[in-house]
Parts: C-alpha cells; sequence; structure tokens
C-alpha cells in the first residue's frame, strides 16, 4: 500500500569555501584585469564571496548566477582547487563528417556542370550527388550547407558558379 505522503527532499549541505592566500590572490587578479569569459568571472566572484563566509545562495545571489553553480563551484574548489573551478574542462566535439579531400571534391563537384536534366545544383542534389559518386557513404543536407557557406558558394545562384570552358 503506498503512502500519501510527498517525499521532502532534505537541504543540501552547506558548502564552505576556505581560499588560501595565494588562491584569494590570483582571484582578485583575474577579476581586476577585466577581459575574459562572463562564467569564469562570475565563479571567481562566487568563491570569493563564499571565502567571506556568505552561503551558497547568497553569493549567487550577489553575483548574479544560479545557486546550483555556486555550489557547484564551491564543491569543485573544494575537490580539485581553483582551476578546477573556476575553468570548464574542455569538450571534445563532434567528428567531423567530411575531410578534407572530400570536401575538395564536393567543392570541384560543384564548381562543374550539375547532372543532366537539372539547371543548377541545389543543396539536397549535391548530397544525393556526392553519395551516387561515392565522395561519401552518407551526408546531410545542412553538413552540405555548411561547406558551401564556408566556402562562400551559392550554386543554385548560377553567377556565383566559375566554370572552365564554357
Amino acid at each position: 500500500m503506498k503512502s500519501n505522503k510527498k517525499k521532502r527532499r532534505s537541504r543540501p549541505k552547506p558548502v564552505v569555501v576556505r581560499l588560501t592566500k595565494k588562491d584569494r590572490l590570483e582571484l582578485r587578479r583575474l577579476l581586476s584585469h577585466g577581459v575574459g569569459l562572463v562564467r569564469v568571472f562570475k565563479k571567481a566572484q562566487v568563491l570569493l564571496l563564499m571565502d567571506e563566509g556568505l552561503s551558497a545562495p547568497k553569493a549567487a545571489s550577489a553575483a548574479g548566477v544560479g545557486e546550483s553553480t555556486a555550489r557547484r563551484a564551491g564543491l569543485r574548489y573544494n575537490n580539485g582547487g581553483i582551476d578546477h573551478a573556476i575553468y570548464d574542462a574542455e569538450r571534445p566535439g563532434a567528428e567531423r563528417v567530411l575531410d578534407v579531400r572530400q570536401e575538395a571534391a564536393v567543392v570541384a563537384m560543384v564548381c562543374s556542370k550539375p547532372p543532366e536534366g537539372f539547371a543548377r545544383w541545389s543543396i539536397s542534389l549535391i548530397a544525393k550527388e556526392a553519395k551516387r559518386r561515392k565522395i561519401i557513404e552518407n551526408v546531410s543536407d545542412s553538413t552540405i550547407g555548411r561547406l558551401l557557406r564556408r566556402h562562400e558558394l551559392k550554386p543554385w545562384r548560377e553567377k556565383n558558379v566559375v566554370r572552365r570552358g564554357n
């Protein structure tokens, strides 16, 4: 039989931050330079405020960040130091869909005449033709669009395509 009582969440334990003298100086130096990522400055402000005795919610409010950001910064400082607390870890990002040779082959294809029966290249036609010519196994229209934007190509506009021997 289930109980009708709601489960109460317990309050998170307070995060106590005690900066070393060296870390305090480094954070103040960082804040005085005025050039950098806003999120790094905000986390530095939070750490200094928490070091002065403010709770995570009060430090978050004073620095203009969320309470979870302040708590996380304090916990990360206690577990790994100043760099771990204020800087984000690198993110690997997605793997490239097209390598340099494939990109060159697609660009060369776009600069040639479109297939028989078509007046101009379209993004979807480029994707289909790249698959048909086995330049790439699978490619989306958005990948082709980004490639064309990077090379400033607009093959659907005849005047923007340079062709030899026409």
